[in-house]
């Protein structure tokens, strides 16, 4: 791999700050479930934040096909630095951050999550031979879920602190002596900040040489958006492909952000350290599939590897829906580590090795513009009243369950095709 020392750099500062992004991503929504007791609160600012990212989403992908990813990406963690580090100063000016500056920092953190993760792999692939595009992609994986893996355990230590209760949920009462007082919304904030900064200055040091250098289409937002759109319409099984095969991505967002703080605090009666350790099993399932998936299924089609991750999915996501269990909860999240992850690495290598690199991202806008559609409506379902009382969280799990179901369908029905499919423009 020609730009070895490039992606190293690139995924040093995305270790750094995704770790920093991913305790704020888990305090947020717990803050509001368990601190604030606003759960319905947060799913309407998560509910709007993503049909906001509708409108985002379809320019983003000409973003990452008009400009140089590398000042993308410096553009991004520099707004995240100023935006949360000033968020943060307010709390320690004023005590506390009020409730809408925390629901300003989830939005931002969300927006910069959606420009984030098509640029790095859009990068990724235009620095990589097409030969290294499935180790590229499984390398990603497993650095974005090892960073993961660490920032759930020190979301669990900083959002609730360690004192006697947290040692004995976890098994170390009486064995491990140490205290250590919760860190407040605003502090954790700060770090957030702090490592924006630091990757930026990582980025800056990154140097290049594109692979293979394609034209890089001009015109209008409209026009842009319009070729990628144009490209899928010429190859509707791709259209097929990448919708169906993204329904556990969009599940998993809303059962990791807007579920699973309100089925531990109101249906398990679980406090967050529950909440973390789903999270870091989770990402240990995901850092697994990462480094195995492709051994796993070396003998089995991509499309193929693809439906038996999905029914594993549907699988879970029922069994959630009749638990009572924290522990069948952790092992879930784990499930759905491998996975979505899983899933992940082989859908995003199968369309790198369909689509060509400056029409990636336009062709990812009308993907991820459907998933936006479909995310939100399932939020501002599961924002309902109903939803958020006694045990009715459940019923939320039974129907994103059969939601993942139903989207196996088109992968079923147009299987032959798909593992038979050759393009690359």
């Amino acid at each position: 791999m020609q730009n070895k020392s490039a992606l190293y750099l690139l995924l040093t500062a995305n270790a750094v700050s995704g770790f920093a992004q991913g305790i704020s991503m888990l305090a947020i929504p717990w803050y509001f479930s368990d601190i604030l007791d606003a759960s319905s609160t947060f799913g309407t600012i998560y509910g709007i934040a993503t049909f906001l990212t509708l409108f985002w989403g379809l320019y983003v992908g000409t973003l990452i096909d008009r400009y140089p990813r590398k000042k993308i990406f410096l553009l991004i963690t520099l707004i995240g630095a100023l935006i949360i580090g000033s968020i943060a100063l307010s709390g320690f000016l004023l005590g506390e951050v009020p409730m809408v500056l925390i629901g300003v920092v989830f939005c931002t953190t969300l927006f910069i999550y959606n420009v984030h993760y098509p640029t790095l792999y859009a990068f990724g692939q235009e620095i990589s031979e097409k030969k290294n595009y499935g180790k590229m992609n499984s390398f990603i994986e497993v650095q974005g879920q090892a960073t993961s893996v660490i920032s759930g355990a020190f979301a669990a230590i900083l959002i609730t602190g360690i004192d006697e209760q947290f040692l004995s949920d976890i098994g170390l009462n009486g064995i491990v002596n140490f205290k250590l007082e919760a860190w407040s919304i605003h502090e954790i904030f700060l770090m957030d900040a702090f490592t924006y900064a630091i990757a930026f200055i990582l980025i800056l040091f990154i140097k290049y040489k594109p692979v293979a250098k394609e034209a890089v289409h001009l015109g209008s937002v409209y026009s842009r958006l319009k070729q990628g759109a144009l490209f899928l319409k010429k190859h509707p099984l791709l259209f097929h492909f990448g919708l169906g095969s993204y329904a556990i991505f969009a599940m998993f967002l809303i059962h990791i952000h807007q579920l699973v703080p309100v089925y531990i605090s109101n249906h398990l009666e679980a406090n967050s350290a529950v909440y973390a350790g789903a999270k870091m099993m989770y990402a240990l399932g995901a850092m697994l599939s990462g480094i195995g998936i492709r051994w796993v299924f070396k003998r089995t089609n991509t499309i193929k590897a693809i439906i038996i991750m999905m029914v594993l999915s549907f699988i879970v996501f029922e069994l959630l829906s009749f638990s009572e269990s924290s522990a069948v909860l952790v092992f879930v999240c784990f499930v759905l580590g491998l996975t979505n992850a899983g899933t992940r690495v082989l859908r995003i290598t199968y369309l790198f090795n369909h689509i060509p690199n400056n029409l990636i991202g336009r062709t990812g806008s009308v993907f991820q513009t459907l998933n936006v559609l479909i995310r939100f409506s399932f939020i501002t379902l599961f924002s309902l009243t109903f939803f958020t009382t006694e045990d009715n969280i459940t019923w939320s799990y039974f129907i994103i369950g059969l939601f993942i179901f139903i989207s196996i369908l088109p992968l079923l029905i147009y299987y032959k095709g798909l593992i038979k499919m050759k393009i690359n423009e």
